[in-house]
């Protein structure tokens, strides 16, 4: 089997939007595949985010998403890890592990300051593999949302 991570185009659209439908059923949203795709044609056409597609003897089995940000208190650019999500085909031979690897690559290759994800606190899965790979859970900061 030939493993790549590759950072997604335009071109790459019809591979990586049923992941992103797969990961938003996975958080409890309901299927929408051509939503889904125009999101993340939106994100791509305006260079919101950068996406790397993770494709197993080029089938796709995985995507992380990161989103650009900065610290105002050290003055560094920062990426948001928003979404990771490996099929069940692909899961448990290291594609988590591969997508988590290539965006700290381009974080660092960006000269940021890190990367920083949110997941369920429920998902024990994707915290011991952040884990593993040196993630630390924060202790300092308290998260509030405001929904509209």
């Amino acid at each position: 089997m030939t493993r790549s991570i590759i950072r997604a185009t335009i071109e790459h659209l019809d591979l990586v939007a049923p992941l992103f439908d797969g990961y938003r059923q996975f958080y409890k949203q309901t299927s929408n595949l051509d939503k889904a795709r125009q999101f993340l044609k939106d994100r791509l056409i305006r260079h919101e985010s950068v996406i790397f597609l993770a494709l197993d003897d080029e089938q796709a089995v995985g995507f992380t998403q990161l989103y650009p940000s900065f610290s105002s208190t050290t003055m560094q650019r920062l990426w948001i890890l928003n979404d990771l999500f490996v099929a069940p085909k692909g899961r448990r031979s290291g594609v988590g592990e591969a997508l988590l690897e290539r965006a700290r690559q381009f974080a660092v290759e960006d000269g940021a300051k890190g990367l920083m994800l949110e997941t369920a606190l429920t998902n024990s899965t994707a915290q011991k593999l952040y884990e593993r790979l040196g993630w630390v859970r924060d202790t300092e900061y308290c998260v509030y949302n405001l929904t509209f």
